[in-house]
């Protein structure tokens, strides 16, 4: 026993400052409307990984990073852009525009690569179980960074994501951000795990409280009990982890909707 909670020690940190992150950020990709904005920059991110690899870069190297950043921050830049069209062209349209293109260029590029498949699977679920103190360290102090921006900015940031006084610059403040934090993520976490940590808690939230604050607290203690639950259950059955999380996060809000609309259907 003592030696899992070693071992499931710095991925299960990495897990709760990733939930910490996401859930803020989710709860202005739900204010924003744009619910599948950080699935198309996940897979910008893992198409960056992507042409670094093949350019013969580790996927932790920092030139891996660096290249998965930029790609990601000219995507952010679209975005940003973008939401000048919004009363005329569809936002979320663009945002699957963005994901088909990445998510078609990610596989033409796989294919110039040996063992491609295992790099798609790295891309999607992560390694999560395998992460080092080095990397909680790094991923800390990324975050740390984003959190003092948005907290130093946090009127004008939510009153932009609010549909106040919107403007580009802010947009691309946000975007931007949004970015860097899903570059660290999905290197870590992969695509699907990062999507399940922003939006699962963060949605919930919204349904229970009204206040922000009070959402941000009810979505992070979801996200650590969900992850604490996910992490123990896929060392115990020896699965992927990444994998195993997404699914113990996604489930919940299905079986939520399930109990609400048929067993407790007229309850207030």
């Amino acid at each position: 026993m003592s030696e899992a909670l070693t071992f499931l020690l710095a991925p299960f940190i990495m897990c709760l400052i990733l939930v910490g992150i996401h859930c803020y950020l989710g709860i202005h990709v739900i204010m924003r409307g744009v619910i599948f904005v950080d699935l198309a920059l996940a897979q910008v991110a893992a198409f960056g990984t992507t042409v670094a690899f093949l350019m013969g870069f580790e996927h932790h190297d920092m030139s891996s990073y660096f290249i998965s950043l930029f790609a990601t921050l000219l995507a952010a830049a679209f975005l940003a852009l973008a939401n000048k069209m919004e009363k005329k062209l569809s936002q979320e349209a663009l945002i699957g525009i963005i994901y088909a293109f990445s998510t078609a260029s990610i596989i033409l590029v796989i294919d110039q690569i040996s063992h491609g498949t295992e790099h798609l699977k790295y891309a999607l679920v992560g390694q999560l179980l395998w992460v080092s103190w080095e990397d909680v360290l790094k991923v800390a102090v990324i975050y740390s960074a984003v959190a003092l921006i948005h907290y130093l900015c946090r009127r004008q940031i939510l009153a932009n994501s609010q549909g106040i006084g919107r403007s580009w610059w802010w947009d691309f403040v946000f975007y931007a951000l949004f970015g860097v934090v899903i570059t660290s993520s999905v290197q870590v976490a992969g695509v699907l795990l990062v999507f399940a940590l922003l939006i699962v808690p963060a949605l919930l939230g919204s349904y229970f409280y009204q206040d922000i604050f009070k959402r941000l607290l009810f979505g992070w203690s979801l996200g650590f009990v969900l992850c604490a639950i996910g992490m123990s259950l896929s060392y115990w059955f020896d699965k992927p982890s990444g994998a195993f999380i997404v699914m113990v996060f996604t489930i919940v809000p299905l079986l939520f909707v399930l109990l609400k609309t048929t067993v407790l259907p007229h309850k207030k």
